[in-house]
């Protein structure tokens, strides 16, 4: 779409309340703090915004790129020629008498995973401990099914609403959402968002345990992770295991001596192998670069072909 204007137009028009920007640098809106322009950002806050920013989009022909914390998103230098919807605004968090099932603790998209985990503990509950450490946000870790130290998303989801390009809203079962290793039936199909999730009956435990449990966690990730320095977590995808024996990504990038490997500003970190940086002043093309020699030396060197983790737009 060459001239946003009609859609900008008719947003305001439609949602004079939402905010709106053009051509907003990606770089504010990614954990690896890169990426040029957006053509056109929109920001609700409600869930009826959300359904007349899509429902309007689509009347036009313009399926927007849903956006949560950017914590796993590499964006080109150009920018992205498109609409994004930034889901962050949405926040609802809450217990609800649900229909069949009961009370549930119910999540909007753009609630970050943190807070959801801290909530939990403060309510007592056990099961969210693995999330605290994670910047994502519940939109975006329910369409990867994001996961660390043993947990991940779908051990934890009931129900899933979502919303389609009508602006209609759907709703479906965990067990519907084929949820693997970071993959579900969002990443199969494009332009549904997320918009609430319930979470299954989680288990009742001392609020200090859990608070021990969060901090050990935490700890953890502060030792073994470059939390700072810019990034986008874990680079890559576990490969699958060979030989009945599990295959670690960053394992075999640093056996293949690619710890410390840079390019332009983008490091192979040298705390963790898994993960690429941005030292100060990394680029898109650097980083994709940086990958990519990655994934040369390692296939050259053990005949495994690395996938990326790491989501681009724009590219």
């Amino acid at each position: 779409m060459e001239n946003w204007d009609a859609l900008e137009k008719n947003l305001r028009k439609k949602l004079p309340r939402m905010e709106l920007r053009r051509n907003e640098p990606m770089s504010r809106h990614t954990s690896f703090r890169v990426g040029g322009p957006a053509a056109l950002m929109a920001f609700p806050k409600t869930q009826e915004e959300a359904m007349d920013a899509i429902h309007t989009a689509n009347q036009l022909g313009v399926r927007p790129f849903f956006l949560g914390n950017g914590s796993n998103l590499l964006v080109s230098d150009k920018g992205y020629d498109g609409y994004v919807i930034k889901t962050g605004g949405l926040e609802r968090l809450e217990w609800k008498e649900l229909p069949y099932s009961g009370r549930k603790l119910v999540a909007g998209s753009g609630v970050l995973l943190s807070r959801l985990a801290n909530f939990a503990a403060e309510e007592g509950f056990t099961g969210l401990e693995w999330a605290a450490g994670i910047p994502g946000t519940v939109g975006g870790a329910t369409v990867m099914n994001a996961g660390a130290y043993g947990g991940e998303m779908a051990q934890v989801l009931d129900k899933v609403s979502y919303m389609v390009e009508s602006g209609d809203i759907l709703m479906l079962d965990a067990k519907a959402c084929e949820f693997s290793y970071r993959h579900s039936i969002f990443t199969r199909i494009p332009g549904r968002m997320v918009l609430n999730v319930s979470l299954l009956s989680l288990e009742r435990e001392d609020p200090a345990k859990i608070r021990a449990k969060m901090a050990d966690l935490s700890a953890q990730r502060k030792a073994k992770q470059p939390l700072e320095y810019p990034s986008a977590g874990s680079t890559f995808k576990r490969p699958p295991p060979m030989d009945g024996q599990p295959v670690y990504a960053a394992a075999l990038v640093d056996q293949c001596g690619c710890k410390g490997l840079t390019v332009g500003g983008a490091q192979v970190s040298e705390k963790h192998a898994g993960f690429i940086v941005n030292k100060g002043g990394a680029t898109c093309a650097d980083i994709l670069t940086l990958i990519e020699e990655v994934r040369k030396r390692v296939l050259d060197q053990t005949g495994i072909a690395l996938e990326m983790e790491v989501k681009t737009l724009g590219v």
